[in-house]
């Protein structure tokens, strides 16, 4: 508990429902902030910078094997975890084949909303109190982590309804999506092999596998 609220992880489906347009309206604030000064993609350095120019780069160099620090030499968890090359390789293509859909898309991104890092009252307020990856890319980021963290609560479908019913006009919404989603799912399935996850690979498998047909329909 925290004095204007309680973590969003909390709610019930039902609740979620009830007020899902008032987290759609915060995140939108946030999209909505001016970067004028601010250039390029992917995450900000300790000195609030990006680092990569355009956003196939920011996503390809996300899943280099020579990078520094935790990832380093990571593909050899094909070998040592639960991690699937063939799954990885499928999902990696797709997400390349989509990302001139988001080339371009330059927004300020929160980059970690799960629902155990965002505080709502339910009514009139949601919070962002963890900035640590925030950064510059496609908006549709942030919609793509909430539907990986709770694929049962519809997020995709939620705001297309929500983006009829404000006028809101998303070009390419289903291949900037699912390149957004695909990126983010795969980066997250790999941490959780890492770690020996073998539940959460398997539910985040599932949903990758399971999303293409739920964006189609839209």
């Amino acid at each position: 508990m925290t004095p204007n609220g309680f973590v969003s992880d909390q709610l019930t489906p039902e609740q979620f429902a009830e007020c899902h347009e008032l987290f759609f309206d915060k995140i939108l604030e946030i999209h909505s902030s001016d970067l004028a000064g601010v250039e390029g993609y992917g995450s900000f350095n300790e000195e609030c910078r990006t680092e990569y120019g355009t956003c196939r780069e920011f996503l390809i160099d996300t899943f280099a094997d020579d990078q520094e620090g935790y990832w380093y030499n990571w593909k050899e968890t094909f070998e040592t975890t639960v991690l699937e090359r063939d799954f990885f390789e499928t999902y990696y293509e797709e997400m390349k084949s989509r990302i001139s859909y988001c080339e371009g898309k330059r927004y300020l991104v929160n980059n970690n909303t799960f629902f155990v890092n965002m505080i709502t009252d339910g009514k009139t307020t949601v919070g962002f109190p963890d900035w640590s990856r925030s950064g510059i890319c496609d908006f549709l980021l942030d919609f793509a982590i909430m539907d990986l963290n709770k694929p049962y609560l519809r997020i995709p479908e939620l705001l297309v309804e929500y983006s009829k019913k404000r006028g809101i006009v998303i070009p390419d919404f289903q291949e900037r999506f699912l390149c957004m989603a695909y990126y983010k799912g795969i980066d997250v399935l790999r941490w959780h092999a890492s770690i020996d996850d073998k539940e959460s690979c398997t539910t985040i498998m599932k949903s990758i596998g399971e999303l293409k047909d739920r964006i189609y329909v839209l």
